[in-house]
This record gives structure tokens, sequence and C-alpha cells, in this order.
């Protein structure tokens, strides 16, 4: 298996998108993978490098990144770091972030060989689900599409009318990380671009234009996305496919530090019905 972390990709918002790539180096065309994280994530979190190797064993090109202003550096991509870059952040960087993944790895020379440019498949986990949604129905390239713990709405996860109003006198919104303890920044700018792309930034009407396999994997604990936007978006997708994990949460039971050297048994049940849907659907 072959390893190369944090690759420093050029994107078109002045910080670089930290990648890592997994693959078998064998000249053999394979499926590519690319997985975003969600909000408050990063490409290390919990089990991800474990899901990384999961995917390689089952021979394909697996990517994943951290988004540029998610708050992670080059010296230091796990955790926030940069709360300045975490609260400048906004949706509409995330997919052109994803955008750029996808120009470098298709236009690099240098894996031409290992990867199957016309089988592309997208992973986004809980808002990145949503990210996912929207960026395969607007770029043809990509092939396939998976949302795991995915979100179906962006603008239902804002704060009451009131609150925005205070939001906007003070130009700042903090929210506390429990487990890092750090008081995470949203600038004014995250409310104000989303409100500008607020229909680029549907999900629901992103899903309704996708022709191309979708996947839905939500576990039926999960206490931060209610399985029943799992079930919209089944609901509105042509092609679309929902597999609830019984008794599972929102990470499906990994952790942050994760410290085994085995997936928990329910992310190993969401990565196994994930491939099972890329090969089902070469």
């Amino acid at each position: 298996m072959h390893k190369i972390k944090n690759i420093p990709i050029k994107g078109i918002h002045k910080k670089p998108i930290i990648t890592d790539i997994f693959y078998n180096k064998n000249n053999h065309p394979k499926p590519v993978v690319i997985f975003c994280h969600g909000y408050k994530g990063y490409k290390d979190w919990g089990a991800w490098n474990l899901i990384a190797e999961e995917f390689t064993t089952n021979d394909m090109f697996f990517v994943k990144f951290n988004f540029s202003h998610n708050g992670g550096t080059l010296k230091q991509p796990i955790d926030f770091p940069d709360l300045e870059a975490f609260g400048h952040n906004n949706f509409i960087k995330e997919l052109d972030d994803l955008k750029s993944v996808i120009d470098w790895l298709l236009d690099d020379n240098v894996y031409k060989n290992e990867i199957d440019q016309k089988n592309i498949t997208l992973i986004g986990h809980s808002r990145g689900g949503g990210i996912v949604a929207i960026k395969a129905s607007e770029d043809n390239r990509v092939t396939k599409v998976i949302s795991w713990a995915g979100v179906s709405d962006f603008g239902s996860r804002f704060p009451d009318e009131k609150s925005i109003k205070k939001w906007e006198e003070t130009g700042v919104a903090f929210i506390t990380n429990g487990r890092t303890n750090q008081q995470m920044p949203h600038y004014y700018q995250f409310y104000t671009n989303f409100k500008e792309n607020e229909k680029r930034l549907h999900i629901k009407s992103a899903v309704k234009n996708l022709r191309i396999p979708y996947l839905i994997i939500h576990g039926t604990n999960d206490e931060t996305v209610n399985k029943k936007e799992a079930e919209s978006l089944k609901d509105w997708g042509i092609r679309s496919n929902l597999f609830l994990v019984e008794d599972t949460n929102h990470t499906f039971d990994s952790i942050q530090p994760f410290n085994s050297p085995h997936l928990p048994k329910a992310l190993k049940k969401v990565a196994n019905i994930s491939i099972n849907f890329i090969k089902d659907n070469l």
C-alpha cells in the first residue's frame, strides 16, 4: 500500500488544501474515491486513516483532504491551530476546494496509470454529505456519490432572526468545541455568503438533479443529524439507495482519538456497503 500524506494542493482561496492519497502502486487504473470531512472535522479525525486503508485494500485510489479553511495547517493538520481561517470558511469555499482536488487529481500525470478517470466517487460525512451532493450535481466528472450521516439542508441550521441580527452587529459568533475547549469563530460572512448563494446551496434541488447512483448511509441513533434527513435524501433522489445502520451514532462509533487498529463494527459495515456500491456500479 502506497501512502502519501499532507500534500499541499493549491486552491483558489490562498490557503493550501492538505491532502492524503492511498493506493496500490500497480499501474492498474483504479476507481477513485474522494472523501470530504464534515463540520469541525479534518482528514485525520478518528478512524478516517483506517477507512482509507480499507478502500485501498479493495484496490481503490483513496483521497482525503482538509478543506482549506477548516482550521488546520500544513504543520499541524490535526485539530484547529488556525481559528482565523476557520472563521472565514463557508460552503462556497468548500465546493471550490473540492473542485480543486478533482482538477489536481485528473490533471496530474503522475497518477495517470493508477486512476480510472471515468470512475470517480465522492463520499461526504455530515456537512460534507451536502457538499458532495451539490458538487456531484454540477460536475459531470463525478460518477457516483455517497452520503455518510449527511445533512439534507444547510439553511435550517442557521439560528433565529434575533440571533442573526446580533451576529450581524458583532460580526462574529462563537461555538465551543467540546473536545478541544476552543471557542471557534464564525464571521458574519458565513451567513451572507450562504444567502448570496442560497439557490446553489439548496441540497434538495441538487439531489433531485442527480442522475448518477447515490447511496445514503445513516445511523439510527445519530444524535447530530436525524435519520429523517436521510429518508428525505432518499425520497428526493432518482437513483438513490438508503441503508440504515442500526444502533450507531453520527460517527458510526468512531471517536477522536481512535487508538484501535481495527475499524468499529458499524463503520466497517459502512465501508463494506460503500465499497460494494462502487463495485456494483462500475
